[in-house]
């Protein structure tokens, strides 16, 4: 029963894996949109962040998380809420790994591909164990 267990998470550890390299892809599209059409970087990139945010949600919500996520209402607000915290999370660890890359001169695209690791590896286990934990 535990190998059956052990392969749905793998299964759903992959859609996890997914929802995110298509939140990703939302988000710097957007982001390389924005930019070329002029709107400030900081802007964009919230902007973009954003709708990464919410192209996640919806994903996971639909087709990662389904089985447990909340039914309309107020339990639903609150899985919303720490969704977003747990974006918010990521983009914390984002940003420290980033920045205490650039500190110690080590180029960004090497603590770009940390942090996205790092930030993976955190939001998935908040997610899965605190904003869709299953309450059976």
């Amino acid at each position: 029963m535990s190998e059956v267990i052990s392969r749905l998470q793998r299964i759903r550890l992959l859609r996890y894996g997914l929802a995110s390299v298509a939140a990703l892809a939302v988000d710097m599209g957007l982001f390389l949109a924005l930019l070329a059409f002029a709107v400030p970087a900081a802007l964009g990139s919230a902007a973009a962040y954003s709708a990464g945010i919410l192209t996640h949600w919806l994903i996971s919500s639909r087709a990662v998380f389904n089985d447990t996520v909340a039914a309309r209402g107020p339990e639903r607000t609150r899985q919303k809420a720490l969704f977003v915290g747990s974006a918010l999370v990521g983009l914390a660890l984002t940003t420290a790994i980033v920045g205490l890359g650039e500190i110690a001169g080590i180029d960004p695209r090497l603590s770009k591909l940390a942090a996205i690791v790092v930030s993976f590896a955190a939001t998935w286990l908040l997610r899965s164990r605190v904003v869709f934990r299953s309450n059976a």
